[in-house]
């Protein structure tokens, strides 16, 4: 896919040792591995179907909002 041969990979696994330590590199690769398979799952036919619809609904208005700006366009009556 990407054409990585032992040099690229051992080159990368190098640096990503010297960027985050021995300590920090297990977690790495664990979120990197669950990330991977989230993507898949995805992007999988599979998981597209257990997908449920979102629905969205709307908030009814208020009267006293639709009250106040209706009357600002009112002149005020005068006595």
């Amino acid at each position: 896919m990407f054409n990585l041969g032992m040099p690229e990979l051992a080159l990368i696994l190098v640096i990503a040792l010297i960027v985050f330590g021995p300590g920090k590199l297990p977690e790495v690769g664990k979120a990197l591995g669950k990330g991977l398979g989230e993507f898949r799952r995805a992007m999988s036919a599979e998981g597209a179907a257990k997908e449920e619809p979102i629905t969205i609904e709307a908030k009814p208005v208020e009267k006293k909002a639709e009250e106040k700006t209706a009357d600002a366009g009112k002149p005020e009556e005068t006595k």
